[in-house]
């Protein structure tokens, strides 16, 4: 495929409105979430093409756990079936990094073992960074950050003069990534709902009315060709 314009190099969504998308057919949320899940393998063929090297997609949010317990199970399951042998052999055949920033770990049945399992079995691929933001909340991301750094002047480790923005960053779940270019909001919202609060601080910010579901190839290079019009002055002039 051939794209005349510049490819951001990291894309973060906020896939926004799969419920909606189900309600407007009168089905349950789940059918939302399920169809949604194809929507993401879309948008990682079309990464792959433009050859964007990190895609962080807002998964499952720490405050997701408020929805319905009905709701959430349907999510964590569908999360096991496509964590484990799907994005797995989605990862091999694409040479795809797939990392999870969050805490993940507390999540319940298999998912962890099987988020751990991929992370390592893919972590010398190279061509696409595939970034899974799973319970991933970013104010409790940047106490964390804070509360270890706390730690470590307490113990003596660090000295407050060497408290930076390198050090902060050293702490958050995305220490070794780039911060974001693009970020993208489905389903016509304009709230960033938690998520990259740090990293986004320079980001180009854009948003469609399309839902996640029906977010296609199209609608991705829309965003990019917006992306491209931007002049990006980070506070210079």
């Amino acid at each position: 495929m051939v794209f005349s314009t510049s490819i951001p190099r990291h894309i973060a969504i906020i896939m926004d409105g799969n419920g909606r998308w189900a309600a407007n057919k009168g089905l349950p949320r789940k059918y939302g979430h399920s169809r949604g899940v194809k929507t993401v393998r879309r948008v990682i063929d079309l990464c792959l093409d433009l050859g964007v090297e990190f895609l962080t997609l807002y998964t499952f949010s720490t405050e997701n756990w408020k929805r319905p317990k009905e709701e959430v199970d349907a999510l964590m399951k569908l999360l096991e079936e496509n964590i484990g042998d799907t994005l797995t052999e989605l990862s091999d055949s694409n040479n795809i990094r797939v990392r999870v920033v969050g805490d993940w770990r507390v999540l319940p049945g298999e998912l962890p073992q099987k988020i751990e399992n991929i992370i390592n079995r893919t972590e010398g691929f190279k061509k696409l960074n595939l970034n899974l933001a799973i319970n991933y909340g970013s104010r409790q991301e940047i106490i964390n950050a804070v509360s270890n750094i706390a730690s470590g002047v307490k113990s003596g480790e660090i000295e407050i003069k060497d408290i930076d923005e390198a050090l902060i960053k050293s702490q958050l779940y995305t220490f070794d990534l780039p911060d974001p270019d693009l970020l993208i909001r489905t389903a016509g919202e304009y709230r960033i709902s938690n998520y990259l609060l740090w990293q986004i601080a320079y980001a180009e910010l854009y948003t469609t009315e399309k839902l996640w579901p029906d977010f296609n190839k199209s609608d991705l290079l829309k965003a990019i060709k917006n992306y491209n019009k931007r002049r990006r002055k980070y506070g210079a002039i």
